[in-house]
């Protein structure tokens, strides 16, 4: 498996382009990485840059461009509507495939060690690579911001991990750290009032809001903020309960709120055994992290959020949560905004939800499943939302067969040239036949008949774009396949060890050979099931279009079966070859049994009919 690590920078300067560029510059200059993205902000005045690739690259890039901008930023003049402490604020390393959080924390470590050694900038670790618990949260590491740094950096308990515990004026400081893929979300409100935003980040994130009382409908920040009491009593935040000692209020608070009020007063910075100042009500999501702004730009409020978990609150359940609140405050959100990439299946859950409350089929195409979620969360509200350039890990078909139109592949396959060939006809085949299944589950949602099948249709439908996508990658794969037999073929052979060399290789390309045409018939058998599943409850009028898609896909087994066959006949291992007929052999049993059984029941309908 490929090593992928994703860097995620946060530099405070989003207004001068040449700054931008020259940072930019030095992150691509390393060999090995790929610049996703960079989003600027100039009401902000902070840009977030995306790089992913394997560690040793990443991590050099991350120095260099920490390098480049604390030659380039200085925070003696820096302005924005963003928190920050530094000219590389933060430098987060994230676990994308093949890498541990702790391979990241250990990336962010040696980072951050050189940073604080070659280029003097203070530097503290946060989240998974804190180097102890109070600084795990990134609010409190960059509590004070770049005014208060020079007071945190001369009390003992806040000397930096990495460099001088003093101050570097231009560069400020940099808190270097390990994360989950972190989603930088914004949504966006039909009005320019900060107060409100803020209203609606208060009750969304994590860390909540001060308790009030009094007139808190419709706007909460209108009350009175509740203190602590000096009486020896302990009043819970998120309800009227008074415990008569801390131990109880933390009984109340696990049993009726399901926290840790221990952990939960450590983190608002509150001591358990003398409490003093407002309480707090808890936010309605945990691992999000919000504040209020107003963007110039965009002439409008926005409430800008940090969702660490997606798992735990994806931007979709956000949105929602913050439409309701808006609601009950007059407030209108117009849209929301992803600041950098997002990960594809945040995205595919986002469309999957709004398909549903719709009770629309959630057995769409990949493009269709990003435009239902761009369109339903309004991410083209305040700038382009490209979902080519946006979406990280979208599944692609780059294949030179398939990306071919029709009559241009057709041609293709009729020229002079040994592939593309039957292997490819019958994986596309078999995924036309796949399709057909799954355009009969599309058409059948939404009809009154059909209401008590909706979970089983699109069931059918979302099994059937997978079998799709892998039949239609197997065109490509066939006769990528068939081309290593062919290198192989041209391989130098006027010596014995060239011989040898030449008969290995060709060896090994038949196995290639062999193994991905029989994938073909197991997903072709794939596309028979949906075709056997959807006819036995299909509308009579569609019944002809399942049993197309059934004799699509045997045809395209059979014919895959066929080259696996001629292709075992150059392999010598004779072990290899009975393995593969024995699956090839049950294989194609069940392939006729499902195409016979839809074949009988469309002809039944037919006879019904006629």
């Amino acid at each position: 498996m490929e090593r992928i690590v994703e860097c995620v920078p946060n530099f405070s300067e989003g207004r001068d382009s040449n700054v931008i560029n020259e940072i930019t510059s030095a992150i691509e200059a390393v060999s090995g990485v790929r610049l996703l993205d960079v989003d600027p902000g100039a009401d902000t005045n902070r840009t977030v840059v995306t790089f992913v690739g394997e560690p040793e690259p990443v991590a050099e890039a991350a120095f260099r461009a920490v390098e480049r901008a604390a030659a380039l930023i200085d925070m003696r003049h820096h302005k924005g509507a963003h928190p920050r402490f530094g000219a590389t604020d933060v430098l987060p390393f994230v676990p994308v495939s093949g890498v541990s959080m702790e391979d990241c924390a250990e990336i962010a470590r040696q980072v951050g060690q050189r940073i604080g050694a070659e280029l003097g900038i203070p530097v503290y670790l946060y989240e998974h690579a804190a180097s102890r618990p109070e600084r795990r949260n990134l609010s409190r590491v960059r509590e004070g911001e770049y005014e208060g740094l020079a007071e945190r950096l001369a009390d003992p308990e806040w000397a930096p991990d990495f460099g001088p515990a003093a101050l570097n004026p231009s560069a400020g400081a940099t808190a270097v750290g390990a994360r989950e893929f972190l989603v930088a979300y914004n949504i966006d409100l039909n009005t320019t009032d900060r107060r409100y935003a803020n209203e609606i980040a208060y009750m969304l994130r994590e860390r909540g809001r001060w308790k009030r009382s009094g007139n808190t409908e419709p706007f909460y920040y209108k009350g009175e903020v509740v203190q602590f009491p000096q009486d020896g009593t302990y009043p819970c935040g998120p309800c009227d309960f008074v415990g008569s000692s801390f131990e109880a209020l933390k009984t109340h608070y696990r049993e009726e709120h399901g926290g840790d009020l221990r952990q939960r007063y450590a983190d608002l910075g509150i001591d358990p055994d003398n409490p003093s100042g407002p309480i707090f009500a808890d936010g309605q999501f945990t691992h999000v992290k919000g504040i209020g702004w107003v963007i110039d730009d965009y002439h409008r409020a926005q409430v800008s959020m940090n969702l660490t978990n997606t798992a735990v609150a994806s931007p979709h359940e956000v949105l929602e949560a913050a439409r309701e609140v808006a609601r009950r405050r007059g407030i209108v959100i117009t849209g929301s905004e992803i600041v950098g990439v997002v990960p594809y299946e945040v995205l595919r859950e986002a469309a999957v939800f709004y398909l549903r409350r719709m009770r629309k089929s959630t057995g769409l195409p990949v493009p269709d499943l990003m435009e239902t979620a761009i369109q339903s969360m309004g991410l083209r509200d305040v700038a382009p939302f490209d979902a080519g350039e946006k979406v990280l890990a979208m599944p692609r078909m780059d294949g030179a067969l398939v990306n071919r139109s029709t009559f241009d592949f057709v041609d293709e396959v009729s020229r002079d040239t040994p592939a593309p060939g039957g292997g490819s006809v019958a994986a596309l085949a078999g995924a036309l036949g796949g399709a057909l299944a799954t355009m009969v589950a599309n058409l059948s949602v939404g009809k009154g008949e059909f209401d008590d099948r909706y979970q089983q249709l699109c069931s059918i439908a979302e099994r059937g774009q997978v079998v799709k996508d892998e039949l239609v990658r197997g065109v490509d794969a066939d006769t990528n396949a068939f081309d290593k037999v062919l290198e192989a073929m041209r391989m130098p052979r006027d010596t014995p060890q060239q011989r040898t060399e030449r008969g290995q290789a060709m060896q090994q390309g038949y196995r290639t050979a062999t193994r991905v045409p029989l994938s073909t018939v197991r997903q072709c058998r794939d596309a028979l099931v949906l075709c056997k599943e959807i006819v036995m409850m299909a509308d009579p009028e569609m019944v002809s279009d399942a049993g197309t898609g059934a004799l699509l896909a045997h045809a395209g087994a059979q014919a895959a079966a066929y080259n696996v066959r001629i292709n075992l006949r150059h392999i010598k291992d004779e072990a290899f070859g009975e393995e593969m007929r024995e699956q090839i052999e049950s294989l194609l049993g069940e392939c006729a049994e499902l195409a016979q059984a839809v074949a009988e029941e469309v002809l039944a309908v037919l006879a019904r009919d006629s």
